[in-house]
């Protein structure tokens, strides 16, 4: 009888034993299957390809911002699109980009997806180093934009514009398009490469830089060495540039001369271990410098003096903006009179926001992380994932914006303020938090100093069609001319 017993205890215990197991098993695998369909369902939704492997890389190349109209409806703030080997997820809107912008370099690395800069800067100098030294010369570049610095090109940008300007007859004609690249190459030219440049050396150097500019191009981002001809014409002006920046660097340390200009402040720059700039790394970084400043200023200038032309209501406000300043400070234009401009800055500012010449940034991500759409949608970016957000789309969504294809200045104004109303990254043309444009105030001031005397002095007219986008710039910019009838004037001040 005890026997009996004891085997049916034991029975019975290793049956519990056995049913235990298999009801474990059973609820980890629901758990892991629960788990799978949760993370799947965290994933961002995928852009579909009709050609397995490439048929992401062909739908970018085509244009991110064609591919971003596209999706966005359909897919919402968050998706990934597959880049042969890489996997580009898209974060839109201020509600989901935040981490993209405040995220430290070791959870989102720039890094990685801007390497392709390195043919055209040069070894050294930013992409091409590691964080640490890359915001060592990050702080070359804030020193050399300080404003005691600021107040001094100020003056130079004014002269430029007014010798550049006193070659206008009193009536005529115009590439508005190209004058204002000729000019802002002029007062980068003074401000940044130096008056070597600017007196003996511009027509070299303006080539050479065109050539380096011609060799940054859509296919150049994946293959930044292909050998086409564009490539090997950059490579050959960033060797003739570093030559003629290494005379002028020598010429000046021989004959123990400074100048006021951003040459001279990477020169003088001195890493934290006290190591000066060597001639290669002032170089790269001048050329960084000019890349940043030249495009943002000469788009931004076009695209504001066409949408000025075409707004005669805006037209008329920065006119007498300038009325007002001048009866307050006669004809004198310097750093702290160009900061009372607040109309001519808005209108600046809204070029900016319906045509930031960047119209993709990037990152590498390098943890997880996860973010949550204004509709409440959790997803889970895997780190691995190219991380991107666009300036040009974003810009312009309409729950942020009213009517966000219209100029209008005035939603930047006190009580609208349009651009901070959905959250500190709504208005995103200079990038924003741990990375934004360090130049943003010497692009903002050159534009000022220029127009600011072209509606002193002249009377224009936009006589030529309203300008397209230029999609297949590397820096998206204006397409064709922007033909201006001007006619000098003599500004009342009633």
């Amino acid at each position: 009888m005890e026997s009996n017993l004891m085997n049916l205890y034991y029975n019975t215990k290793w049956l519990n034993i056995s049913v235990l197991f298999f009801a474990t098993l059973v609820v980890a695998k629901l758990i892991l299957s629960a788990g799978w369909r949760y993370n799947r369902r965290r994933s961002p939704p995928v852009v579909k390809a009709p050609i397995p492997i490439v048929g992401g890389l062909l739908r970018f190349l085509k244009g991110p911002i064609v591919l971003l109209r596209e999706e966005y409806p359909k897919l919402g703030s968050v998706f990934t699109l597959n880049l042969v080997n890489k996997k580009i997820t898209f974060l839109i809107g201020p509600e989901v980009s935040a981490h993209f912008f405040k995220a430290v370099e070791t959870d989102l690395s720039q890094q990685e997806v801007y390497r392709f800069n390195v043919p055209t800067f040069g070894p050294g100098v930013v992409f091409d180093v590691d964080y640490s030294v890359r915001q060592e010369q990050f702080r070359f570049f804030t020193d050399s934009l300080r404003v005691s610095k600021l107040k001094s090109y100020v003056d130079q940008m004014v002269v430029e514009a007014q010798d550049y300007f006193s070659k206008w007859g009193d009536n005529g004609e115009v590439d508005l398009k190209h004058e204002l690249e000729q000019l802002i190459i002029l007062t980068a030219s003074r401000c940044l490469l130096g008056v070597e440049v600017r007196n003996q050396l511009f027509d070299d150097v303006s080539a050479l830089f065109h050539d380096l500019d011609s060799g940054m191009l859509p296919i150049s981002v994946v293959f930044p060495y292909l050998p086409i001809p564009a490539h090997r014409r950059r490579d050959q002006a960033r060797k003739k540039l570093a030559e003629i920046f290494g005379r002028i660097i020598n010429s000046r340390k021989q004959a123990g001369k400074s100048e006021n200009d951003m040459l001279q402040s990477f020169m003088d720059s001195k890493y934290k271990n006290g190591r000066p700039t060597t001639d290669s790394e002032v170089t790269g970084l001048l050329i960084a410098a000019l890349f940043a400043g030249q495009h943002t200023s000469s788009i931004t200038s076009t695209w504001t003096g066409a949408y000025l032309l075409a707004n005669k209501k805006y037209l008329s406000a920065v006119s007498d903006e300038q009325k007002v300043i001048m009866r307050k400070h006669g004809d004198d234009v310097d750093h702290d009179i160009l900061s009372e401009m607040e109309g001519l800055h808005r209108c600046i500012k809204e070029a900016l926001r319906l045509h930031p010449p960047l119209i993709m940034l990037l990152r590498s991500s390098h943890s997880d992380f996860s973010v949550t759409t204004r509709e409440g949608k959790e997803y889970d970016i895997p780190k691995g994932h190219i991380v991107a957000t666009s300036p040009a789309f974003a810009n312009r969504l309409p729950h942020i914006y009213k009517d966000p294809d219209t100029f209008d200045p005035d939603r930047f104004s006190a009580g609208r303020d349009e651009d901070k109303a959905a959250g500190p990254f709504s208005y995103i043309s200079f990038g924003g938090g741990r990375h934004g444009c360090l130049g943003e105030p010497f692009a903002y001031l050159q534009i000022k100093a220029i127009w600011s005397h072209l509606l002193r002095n002249f009377e224009l007219e936009l006589i030529s069609p309203f300008p397209e986008i230029d999609w297949n710039a590397m820096v998206v910019g204006v397409k064709g001319k922007v033909m201006v009838r001007y006619k000098r004037k003599q500004l009342s001040l009633e």
